[in-house]
């Protein structure tokens, strides 16, 4: 159930951070930038790991670990981390407890998606692919690339630019929703905001 709709679990986030938000122009510039970075990363992952990261179940047709899985096994989620982040800093113009808030909810609701989705995955993978995604681990990290790349002899997998449109489109389209809320809170709606 949390895998099939872990996509879903995200908007409580976007929710909270359009609801309080109150962004200034700096904010939104810097936190903006963070979560393109953190947009380039799952696209980057994307075109390694194909349309098989929007299914409703656990599937990989292959052990892919070359690209940004040659550096970290979860880079779609270190870049849903990054987006969510970068967006949470967007909508704080300033460190209040409002902000604070807003983090610690960001930060709580990442951990604990991650904290389900990501033992279902692994259990997966260690019974499809067995000794080779156990080398695998114990070669790259979870989420901070602090190992260095794989080898280029043990990676495998290509990038492939076609599958983005198709497997990424739900993705960027909550960004550029982000990112024109956050205009928005700038602009017009700048005297409609909630505080905590």
């Amino acid at each position: 159930m949390v895998f099939k709709n872990r996509g879903l679990l995200l908007v409580p986030v976007a929710l909270a951070l359009v609801v309080f938000g109150r962004p200034s122009a700096m904010s939104a510039l810097i936190g903006i930038a963070i979560a393109a970075c953190g947009e380039l990363l799952r696209i980057w992952a994307v075109g390694y790991s194909g349309a098989t990261t929007r299914a409703d179940v656990v599937t990989a047709p292959q052990l892919v670990t070359a690209g940004p899985y040659a550096l970290m096994r979860n880079p779609l989620y270190v870049g849903n981390a990054l987006i969510a982040l970068g967006f949470t800093i967007a909508f704080s113009a300033v460190p209040t407890a409002q902000f604070v808030w807003l983090l610690v909810f960001v930060v709580v609701l990442l951990v604990t998606v991650y904290a389900a989705i990501i033992p279902l995955e692994e259990e997966y993978l260690a019974r499809a692919f067995g000794m080779r995604y156990t080398e695998y681990t114990t070669l790259v990290p979870r989420f901070i690339p602090w190992k260095g790349e794989l080898a280029k002899s043990k990676q495998q997998g290509k990038w492939n630019g076609s599958v983005i449109g198709s497997s990424e489109i739900t993705t960027l389209a909550l960004f550029a929703l982000m990112t024109l809320a956050v205009i928005l809170k700038l602009t017009v709606l700048r005297d409609y905001t909630v505080v905590l």
